[in-house]
């Protein structure tokens, strides 16, 4: 009769034994090693996917967008682990143009040591520090890249940290009117780099089996229609503008969110 109810009883304990080893396997202390650590950036507006050229977009002030480039630099990524410590990306390889346009939408961070990130930092746009170093000081590849993707005006002006064109109509403007906001630093003088932290809903695990893919979700809707209203139709094209730049610098670091996070042994999600 006891041994009716001890089998029973011996099976749930080695399942919940089971299950127990196999979360302590994925925990802190258990990770070792290094591995990559991929960032993707989910382009959207308002909820909706961005489709270039193909579609309208209405926001809150009343204006309908057509969208046809929507390009933007990020850097200096940091991944913040669960007790604090942050990891620091090499600062010379950690430029990236984003471009909805060419299909690149992946940063790709290798070598990141075995932990638990909770969290990511990281600029929009290029530091006054690197500009500084002038042209020499850039990384080749980076450079070429942001010139080819239409993200620097000269290099005495400096980068372009977000290229965002189309055309709108409004209860104003009723004929497609282009507009173009371009903002970045301009030398020393208009500084709009910016950097903005998130916090993972779900622990990025690396380990030297475990290769996580953080999933970003980007809301264009925000450059126009953040904290600071942007009417295009007081100004279709924004490039250098001490009062504007600014303010479309700080609704942009509103755009970002991590959606969710895939935790993977080195396989591709």
């Amino acid at each position: 009769m006891i041994a009716k109810y001890i089998k029973p009883l011996l099976l749930t304990a080695l399942i919940s034994l089971s299950a127990c080893s196999s979360d302590d396997d994925n925990s802190a202390e258990s990770l070792s090693g290094e591995n990559d650590l991929t960032i993707e950036f989910d382009n959207g507006f308002n909820g909706d996917d961005l489709l270039l050229g193909a579609s309208t977009y209405t926001n809150s002030n009343g204006e309908v967008l057509t969208i046809n480039r929507f390009n933007y630099l990020v850097s200096n990524f940091v991944l913040i682990d669960s007790e604090g410590n942050e990891y620091a990306y090499p600062k010379d390889d950690s430029y990236f143009v984003i471009s909805e346009e060419n299909e690149m939408t992946e940063v790709h961070l290798t070598n990141i040591p075995a932990g638990e990130y909770v969290s990511v930092r990281f600029g929009l746009g290029v530091d006054q520090e690197k500009y500084q170093q002038g042209a020499e000081g850039q990384n080749d590849a980076f450079l070429k890249t942001a010139e080819d993707n239409e993200m620097m005006w000269s290099w005495q002006a400096g980068y372009k940290f977000l290229n965002f064109e189309g055309s709108f109509t409004s209860a104003t403007v009723t004929e497609a009117t282009d507009f173009k906001i371009h903002m970045g630093s301009h030398g020393t003088a208009l500084d709009n780099y910016r950097e903005v932290e998130i916090a993972m809903p779900t622990a990025a695990l690396v380990s030297s089996t475990l290769s996580p893919v953080v999933h970003l979700a980007v809301d264009a809707n925000k450059i126009l229609d953040g904290a600071h209203k942007i009417l295009l139709s007081e100004a279709a094209v924004v490039m250098v503008d001490e009062v504007k730049s600014p303010q479309i610098a700080e609704n942009a670091t509103s755009m970002f969110r991590v959606d969710h996070v895939h935790n993977g042994e080195n396989v591709d999600h």
